[in-house]
């Protein structure tokens, strides 16, 4: 059998839903770690990371019953902008960029143009799901780096 080219390595989501049996916070600290975290400027993505490296904790949803992103939103700590959004927006800019000063780069041209798609799949989903507001537009010349 040939050898697959591409490793296997990759971190696996826990099979049981409910919290691990030797994981030993409480869903109040897991929601006041969350919250300071936020506070101290992490975003959403980057807080699951510090629970899990740092706290051992896996999941945060089956120990508070939500997700990180919801926790946020009622403690009102909740980014304007979706982080995924966010971080297209700022790859675009900066791409936007490049291109102005190397304007013959055909391959960041494609690259752009691939992550303006996603741009526009993404904010089409956000718009329907009432977390953009229906009049909120991406051009691609009023993006700036934040």
């Amino acid at each position: 059998m040939p050898q697959k080219k591409k490793g296997r390595s990759h971190s696996i989501r826990p099979v049981s839903k409910r919290s691990p049996s030797w994981c030993k916070y409480q869903p109040e600290e897991v929601e006041a770690l969350v919250i300071k975290l936020a506070k101290e400027g992490h975003p959403a993505s980057r807080i699951g990371t510090i629970l899990r490296d740092q706290y051992a904790i896996p999941l945060v949803k089956p120990f508070t019953g939500k997700a990180i992103t919801q926790t946020l939103e009622d403690a009102e700590l909740a980014p304007s902008m979706p982080e995924d959004l966010g971080n297209l927006l700022k790859k675009a800019a900066r791409l936007t960029v490049h291109l102005e000063k190397n304007k013959k780069d055909l391959h960041d041209k494609r690259a752009l143009q691939i992550i303006e798609a996603k741009i526009y799949k993404l904010s089409k989903y956000y718009k329907r799901k009432g977390i953009l507001p229906q009049n909120w537009k991406y051009q691609a010349k009023t993006v700036t780096i934040v």
